[in-house]
């Protein structure tokens, strides 16, 4: 009777070996979508070993019993590149998607080589058409650059793929991978070069020495040195607007705003959230679900990795919750009422995260967004050590603090004041700002303050 394995879900970069688990007999893999399981502790020369393993749930990976084994020759798998068709919450990266779009989410090694091939890869299609191995960075046409965050080493590039449509338009982001403690580990004498910056295949070219200080550029084993790389094809103007760099301003929000403005607002002009159904339905990405409570009672969720992490590289931890409830859109329409689902999220989310990665509560930030990029409340889980965009005080909520505030009043979100930062082109800025002009300008006399 074969051993059942779950997949690791490391990239061909960073892994030493792969099983094909259709060709050793040894191996099942329990998952839908993913084939190999692989092991990155152990160098074999690059010769396939079929032996037993195990899974390790602390760290997410399968490693050989022993290192004895039966060396049937060379073979590798490329592994399948990961299609995530989820939107992203966080306003400066990661745009929401429509049915009829593609998001796709991919490690690339750094620099692409134009004549890479893609025959190793899956297609998958999103139903509308295009397939994930249509994708080619190397048929990729720039209009032009939407935005370039050094802070975070990400750029946001519109164009489209000479190779699908020159009509259709693309977003096409860029971002550099954090390090990883595989890739700083030193190799001893008489152990085989692993995938690490301290190889002969990093070389140093020197800029200058003065004294006790040098500066080097580094040139490193492309295996390693990745770009996260997310498409979003066919891409609407209102990704467009949101890739694009602009002003932000900050406003405020009142009760009355909300049920005056942005409500109306959110009615008239929120994206399709067919995808997020189609999560919460099981009917996509079921092989992302980190953890779910089915609880029907309203207080279930389903925990999965956001599209900003990759889901291995645990400095840079980011899961979203997703809530069963359907209606509950924001902070605004949170009560006492929600408080076991408020609860239940964290308490279950945090011991999820903690038997699945090792990192405890007293290490996570837990919050909610406000306003959201997509309306159907979410909680953020990030690791505390790792600054993602999105974080400051001016639109981040911690949901402990969320938790306090409608224990003591249960319907402190419909009658708070609630800062939201918004694009210069956002219809809501607009709107917002058109209201306080007219609040101000008919304002009575008598209560204007007049400054000197």
């Amino acid at each position: 009777m074969p051993q059942i394995f779950e997949p690791c879900g490391k990239t061909s970069a960073e892994c030493k070996l792969f099983w094909d688990t259709r060709q050793s007999g040894n191996l099942e893999v329990n998952s839908g979508t993913c084939a190999v399981v692989c092991c990155s502790d152990y160098d074999t020369n690059n010769l396939s070993v079929r032996t037993p393993l195990r899974f390790h749930s602390a760290t997410h990976r399968a490693v050989p019993i022993m290192l004895e084994g039966v060396i049937e020759g060379k073979k590798h798998e490329e592994v399948s590149t990961k299609i995530d068709n989820k939107s992203n919450d966080d306003e400066s990266s990661q745009g929401q998607q429509q049915p009829a779009e593609t998001v796709v989410a991919v490690a690339a090694a750094a620099p692409t080589s134009a004549s890479q091939s893609d025959s190793g890869r899956p297609s998958v299609d999103n139903g509308e058409g295009t397939k994930a191995s249509q994708f080619q960075l190397n048929q990729f046409e720039l209009v032009r650059i939407l935005s370039n965050n050094s802070t975070h080493k990400s750029v946001a590039l519109l164009g489209h793929f000479g190779n699908l449509s020159r009509e259709q338009q693309a977003i096409v982001t860029l971002e550099k991978t954090a390090f990883t403690e595989n890739q700083l580990q030193t190799t001893t004498t008489g152990e085989s070069e692993r995938n690490s910056f301290f190889t002969s295949k990093s070389q140093l070219r020197t800029e200058f020495i003065n004294d006790v200080y040098g500066n080097f550029q580094c040139l490193t084993d492309p295996e390693i040195n990745q770009l996260k790389v997310t498409i979003i094809y066919p891409a609407s103007e209102k990704h467009i607007v949101k890739f694009a760099a602009q002003q932000k301003f900050l406003l405020e929000e009142t009760a009355a705003d909300y049920q005056t403005v942005t409500l109306p607002h959110l009615e008239q002009e929120q994206l399709s959230l067919e995808w997020l159904y189609n999560v919460l339905e099981h009917r996509k990405e079921q092989d992302r679900i980190v953890f779910e409570d089915p609880a029907d009672d309203g207080t279930g969720f389903i925990l999965l990795p956001d599209l900003k992490w990759d889901g291995k590289t645990l400095e840079q931890l980011y899961l979203l919750a997703l809530v069963h409830p359907r209606g509950i859109k924001s902070l605004r329409d949170l009560t006492a009422a929600h408080l076991p689902l408020l609860r239940n999220v964290r308490d279950r989310g945090t011991e999820a995260i903690r038997e699945r990665y090792g990192i405890g509560a007293d290490r996570l930030r837990v919050y909610l967004h406000y306003q959201p990029t997509f309306y159907h409340l979410h909680v953020h889980f990030t690791f505390l050590q790792h600054d993602p965009p999105g974080i400051q005080c001016e639109k981040s909520h911690l949901l402990g603090t969320v938790i306090s505030n409608l224990e003591l009043l249960p319907d402190y979100y419909q009658r708070a004041t609630l800062s939201c930062v918004l694009k210069e082109t956002d219809k809501l800025y607009g709107k917002l700002k058109a209201a306080k002009e007219k609040e101000s300008s008919e304002e009575p006399e008598s209560k204007r303050v007049k400054l000197e």
